[in-house]
């Protein structure tokens, strides 16, 4: 069991049940209507306790977060260093999840800062086995990583799921980079092994790719792959990334090689789509 420690945003989720999405200019009657915390740091936190970690999670959390305030501690997460702000809101995804595939298409309004450095600068990383970071905040994000880099002892991940501007200059900061599709087709890679291969040598990353699997590379340059497993219906893809980290960190954090690492996760991430919510065990 190891001290991990993530680092990036909690949000209230909104989840709009359809049965198929809908065209543009079009009414809907929703099926069904859940609320439950998202956020990708902070799903990856809960997900990361209930595979049997010791799990922090900071970031900043406005007005309106109770239900991610309920959420951490139904599953044990330890968010006290977290910086409580009281003005501003939530940021707060709406999600419209389509009963026919399973597929999620999400709006997002943010009206609240940034988790800054200085904040981070105060926390005890002595505490901590692990820091796993949110690709966001490129700025303040470089500068905690050169903390974090002052302890040789840590382990760290950066998940880079979006194409921020400059996140590039962070890849050789983090022991493990966890890449998405959307990220890779953003930058002009047609699959995930293009993307890995551009990597600077002897970078352990991995790059997930929906419904075909995940790919990954490890420090002699050699590329993985594990195919998603075959699903005779999906109901939820809505976190299934958030898994798929939080399955591959708790492996290295065991000690597990890559290889086995990756397929423990993609079997993870796969089993999630089969299943409404992030809960394990399903």
């Amino acid at each position: 069991m190891s001290r991990i420690l993530c680092v990036g945003i909690a949000t209230p989720d909104i989840i709009n049940h359809v049965a198929e999405y809908p065209v543009e200019d079009s009414e809907l009657r929703a099926l069904s209507q859940s609320r439950r915390m998202g956020g990708n740091a902070a799903n990856t936190a809960v997900l990361l306790s209930q595979l049997g970690h010791t799990v922090s999670w900071v970031g900043n959390l406005g007005p309106g977060g109770d239900i991610v305030e309920e959420t951490f501690r139904q599953h044990r997460v330890d968010a006290a260093a977290a910086v409580r702000l009281t003005t501003g809101g939530m940021p707060t995804s709406y999600v419209t999840l389509s009963e026919s595939t399973g597929s999620r298409s999400i709006v997002h309004h943010r009206d609240l800062p940034e988790y800054e450095a200085e904040a981070f600068r105060e926390l005890d990383l002595n505490r901590y086995d692990w820091v796993h970071f949110e690709g966001r905040a490129v700025d303040h994000l470089q500068v905690m990583l050169d903390m974090v880099q002052r302890h040789p002892r840590l382990g760290t991940s950066l998940e880079v799921e979006k194409p921020r501007d400059g996140i590039e200059a962070l890849f050789g900061k983090a022991d493990v980079l966890l890449i998405s599709y959307v990220y890779a087709l953003s930058r002009g890679f047609e699959n995930a092994t293009s993307v890995l291969k551009s990597l600077p040598n002897g970078c352990l990353a991995t790059c997930t790719w929906g419904a075909k699997g995940a790919w990954a590379v490890d420090e002699q340059r050699r590329v993985l792959y594990e195919p998603a497993l075959h699903l005779d219906r999906i109901v939820d893809t809505l976190g299934a990334g958030d898994v798929f980290n939080a399955g591959l960190i708790s492996a290295l954090c065991r000690g597990q090689p890559l290889e086995s690492a990756l397929a423990g996760a993609v079997a993870l991430a796969s089993s999630k789509c089969t299943h409404e919510g992030v809960e394990l065990g399903h």
